[in-house]
């Protein structure tokens, strides 16, 4: 099978949708195809990264670490997700570190080649806007959720999150996610968390199944 050039690539990023095939073509010739392992970190907090990130294949967590070493997952990003946007909008070093959950593919644009896409693309200026407009939407939920949720709500509404309807249309986890990780989404310990998720499938609000997978009931809805 053929490698995909970069013009194709961009082509498939909902980011770059609506440029036109000359604008794609520009941003093309200006992007760079980097891999990341699994745990490698893709942008550093505290650091500068002068570059925008655009996932192509993978998964990565966006981590929060305070000066005492605790972490908090603030979001997990999925193929066409882009990374770094606010660094290079304020010129302000990375609020958070981005890490790769699994080997992940990104494209790279230079700090330079963005500044000179943008104004150019309203379209593309506009995709960033809404990007970033979806992301304060989602802070302002965690800060609900932690401010006017029990534990319960908080760990109901992380699982709603991660669910993505099956194919007879219960809602579903399939990527496995461990305890001490839905601990540092919800700000709680891993303890409450596993007695809480023992609770909600003893109760009938989730289901496991055999290779990991979680089956969301529907009235889990009520508690997020």
């Amino acid at each position: 099978m053929a490698m995909l050039s970069n013009l194709d690539l961009i082509k498939r990023v909902p980011l770059f949708s609506m440029l036109t095939d000359v604008q794609a073509g520009l941003v093309g010739d200006a992007v760079v195809k980097r891999r990341y392992r699994r745990g490698e970190n893709i942008v550093e907090q505290g650091k500068k990264s002068n570059a925008l990130f655009i996932m192509l294949t993978g998964r990565a967590r966006v981590v929060s670490t305070d000066n005492r070493g605790r972490e908090v997952i603030l979001a997990t990003l999925k193929p066409g997700d882009y990374i770094g946007e606010m660094s290079l909008i304020d010129n302000e070093p990375h609020s958070a570190t981005v890490q790769a959950e699994i080997q992940t593919d990104v494209l790279e644009l230079a700090r330079t080649d963005f500044a000179r896409c943008l104004p150019e693309n309203t379209s593309m200026a506009y995709a960033v806007m809404k990007g970033l407009v979806q992301r304060l939407r989602h802070a302002d939920r965690k800060i609900e959720s932690l401010a006017l949720m029990d534990v319960y709500g908080r760990v109901a509404r992380a699982l709603l999150e991660f669910a993505l309807p099956g194919v007879d249309g219960q809602l579903i986890i399939r990527d496995k996610i461990s305890r001490s990780d839905i601990a540092k989404m919800v700000g709680a310990s891993r303890e409450m968390v596993s007695r809480v998720m023992k609770d909600l499938k003893e109760r009938g609000f989730v289901e496991v199944l055999d290779n990991g997978s979680i089956v969301i009931k529907e009235r889990l809805s009520k508690l997020g």
